[in-house]
């Protein structure tokens, strides 16, 4: 009797175990380790998208992001975004801009280092995780993971909600989504391809989705891609990607 009673109650602490539900803390923790993880905090990662050259560097607590890119006239500037803030360089003359394109710049160029490192970024100080659920995307199941941003530290597009499905085998970020209030407003949806890693850290392409109903929560844009009911608006590829891990 004894023998039969401690056998159920293995199967119970098993049962219980395997049924455990990560937070979504936990999740993210382990979708940042599974593409780099503590070798993002101390790298030099450069590649080009578009007509831009892209290079961060990170040591510790200290960043640089930085895009050298041509203008209308073929003119290139490096634009770079710190600790301290954004600095415009035309060669090595510091460029005098107003504080409102000093915004619209850092935040284009932060945007770009941030898509091509994440799921790194996941786990700033001013982003806050929801575990929505689980769901299906060609027949594979994902953590659904939505993101918001606090005002403080949330930068100037805080009001812009993200979510992530994180393949809850692997925790690769396979899919995203994100609405944005700039420019009136809109809604994407991407999905990861070409994964390849360099050093250590994973990198990924995506091509990127829209619809023009902006009612539509993104929770269910997943549901319409697979549908074909959203429209391919462009590829994000990035280019001649090479990492440099930092003591």
């Amino acid at each position: 009797m004894k023998k039969y009673v401690l056998g159920l109650l293995i199967i119970a602490l098993t049962y219980a175990c395997n049924t455990k539900q990560e937070t979504a803390q936990q999740i993210i923790d382990k979708a940042i380790a599974k593409a780099g993880g503590e070798r993002y905090k101390n790298a030099e990662i450069s590649f080009d998208f578009r007509k831009g050259t892209y290079k961060s560097e990170r040591k510790g607590g200290d960043f640089e992001l930085e895009r050298i890119m041509p203008d209308s006239t073929g003119t290139q500037y490096r634009d770079v975004v710190d600790n301290n803030g954004f600095t415009r360089f035309y060669k090595d003359t510091v460029v005098k801009l107003s504080d409102s394109m000093e915004t619209v710049y850092a935040n284009s160029v932060n945007s770009v280092h941030y898509f091509v490192q994440l799921p790194f970024g996941l786990n700033d100080d001013a982003v806050n995780k929801e575990l929505i659920g689980k769901d299906t995307i060609n027949n594979k199941e994902y953590y659904e993971i939505k993101v918001t941003f606090d005002v403080e530290g949330g930068g100037e597009d805080h009001e812009d909600i993200y979510m992530y499905w994180v393949n809850t085998q692997n925790y690769h970020v396979d899919y995203l989504a994100y609405s944005f209030e700039v420019n009136e407003g809109g809604l994407r949806f991407r999905k990861a391809y070409n994964p390849r890693t360099i050093e250590g850290i994973r990198f990924v392409d995506y091509e990127n989705y829209k619809t023009d109903d902006l009612s539509t929560p993104l929770s269910e844009l997943d549901d319409l891609y697979e549908a074909r009911q959203l429209e391919l608006l462009s590829k994000i590829e990035n280019k001649n990607i090479e990492v440099k891990l930092l003591e």
